[in-house]
């Protein structure tokens, strides 16, 4: 909801942008930020123009020379005390979290502890960069390093207001670049808690800014001249814009869009573990996860399994042990998707429309739902619904399932479940997706292993966490150094 400059009673008032190591006022219109958890205004936040974003990157652009220059292993050293305030501000940081997005409690404590994990890898990475060096002839060396590229960008989503912002600025900054970054209108209030701790960690000023907007600043992100590379994550319509927009303007860009990742279920599968991870993997967040699992292929006899599932997925409650969606036209959205693959002949076994939590009456709460019958024609089998909704579709075969799996656009993530290492092998062969699991329902790699899906999922070279994004926020350079001269000069010099 767009609102003008007039001050509107809120729980943190209107936000500022942070520049140069200091929040500072955006006059002008502004968005209602609304907890999904009861419908509290949180706070009114500004939506930055082209000029705002420029007051940035002039901030960036100064700090980079000197940042640049600092050795690695002092750039980490912010990074180790940064871990240690996200680790003394758990409780605290997921609380906002919650707040802001809906997950429960839990759910955020445990996006805190990954942000925890992704900064000690980035606190790894002068053991990462050492380089290579080769005496190619008497006298005569190459050397290789990894170099900043400058000040670069990351537009970040609502679903992980702290988690996925992390992904990208440990190692972006840990590597020498000066980082700006666009939260997303919906959970702007992390990312502003996010640089005080940064700030108190020691990082100079203007190495690390926050300009909070809308559509606006992510079109200026992908066009201003002095920002040499972007990354992204959102939908994929998004996304395909953004890494266009931004490539056409010279800058590399890495965006990552939506997923519709398929669970393959066979009959040998653990029934209570299938259950378990099935309902985890669905109502996780609320759905509301690139890797959440929203589509199961059920290969034969599966009935006992698809019953415990059902009972797995009754023992979530919302407002207990499941959060809210994050507006009330997801809940809406959502709740459509269950209404027309109803009307198409599906079968609801379980269903969370119309959920409310008491006391949190303006709450938008979806249940969790389970849709039985469901043919891969439908759009709730096509399309990502980011819900706590698990759609189960039939076949005969395990071939027939993976051409399911197959024929989807996205390819983020796929999942077999059976006590057979052969089945096991034959699906994370012929998966068409860049994270593939075995008896897991979210198959997100760990640290050092990098996050990245195929197809329309992804957008760009690369990952975006681990070794893999030295590649991208880097590029390398090559020197050759001779001090003989007595060598003479050959093909080589």
């Amino acid at each position: 909801m767009l609102r003008t400059s007039e001050a509107i009673a809120s729980k943190y008032g209107r936000l500022k942008n942070y520049v140069n190591g200091e929040f500072i006022d955006i006059p002008g219109r502004t968005m209602s930020v609304i907890s999904p958890l009861d419908g509290t205004l949180l706070a009114e936040m500004p939506c930055s123009t082209s000029q705002d974003l420029d007051q940035a990157v002039r901030a960036a652009r100064a700090a980079f020379p000197s940042w640049s220059r600092t050795p690695i292993k002092e750039r980490v050293q912010v990074f180790y005390r940064y871990r240690h305030l996200l680790e003394k501000h758990t409780q605290e940081l997921a609380a906002l979290v919650s707040e802001e997005n809906g997950k429960t409690l839990g759910e955020a404590v445990a996006e805190v502890e990954k942000c925890i994990e992704l900064t000690e890898f980035a606190a790894s990475l002068p053991q990462l960069m050492t380089g290579e060096v080769l005496e190619v002839s008497k006298g005569v060396e190459c050397r290789t390093e990894h170099v900043p590229l400058g000040v670069v960008a990351s537009i970040v989503p609502f679903n992980f207001p702290a988690m996925v912002p992390n992904w990208t600025i440990p190692n972006a900054i840990a590597l020498g670049n000066c980082m700006i970054i666009k939260p997303s209108e919906k959970v702007p209030l992390s990312v502003g808690r996010v640089a005080l701790l940064l700030q108190e960690a020691g990082l100079p000023e203007g190495v690390f800014n926050v300009v909070n907007g809308d559509s606006e600043i992510v079109e200026a992100i992908c066009d201003h001249s002095g920002i040499e590379a972007v990354s992204f994550v959102g939908s994929t319509r998004v996304a395909r814009l953004v890494y266009r927009r931004a490539t056409s303007n010279l800058k590399r860009c890495l965006a990552l869009g939506g997923a519709k990742n398929h669970l393959l279920v066979l009959p040998d599968a653990k029934p209570e573990m299938t259950a378990q991870n099935v309902a985890a993997s669905m109502s996780g967040c609320a759905g509301q996860r690139c890797m959440a699992a929203s589509a199961m292929v059920a290969v034969g006899a599966v009935d006992h399994i698809v019953e415990r599932i059902c009972e797995e997925a009754r023992r979530i409650v919302p407002g207990r042990n499941l959060g809210a969606v994050i507006s009330a036209e997801a809940k809406e959205r959502i709740e459509r998707y269950i209404t027309e693959a109803e009307q198409q002949g599906a079968k609801v076994l379980v269903d969370g429309r119309g959920a409310t939590v008491p006391g949190k009456e303006k709450g938008t709460y979806v249940g969790p739902t389970v849709i039985d019958g469901v043919k891969p024609n439908m759009a709730i089998a096509r399309e990502e619904i980011f819900g706590p909704v698990i759609s189960i579709m039939r076949v005969d075969s395990l071939d027939e399932a993976l051409a399911i799996e197959n024929a989807n656009p996205y390819g983020n993530a796929a999942s077999v479940f059976t006590q057979n290492g052969g089945y096991a092998r034959y699906v994370i062969d012929r998966a068409s997706a860049g994270m593939v699991g075995v008896n897991v329902g979210v198959p997100v790699p760990r640290e050092p292993f990098s996050f990245g899906g195929w197809n329309e999922s992804k957008f760009g070279v690369g990952d975006i966490t681990g070794k893999s994004s030295i590649e991208f926020w880097t590029r390398l350079k090559k020197s050759t150094v001779k001090w003989n001269p007595e060598a003479g000069i050959n093909w080589m010099s």
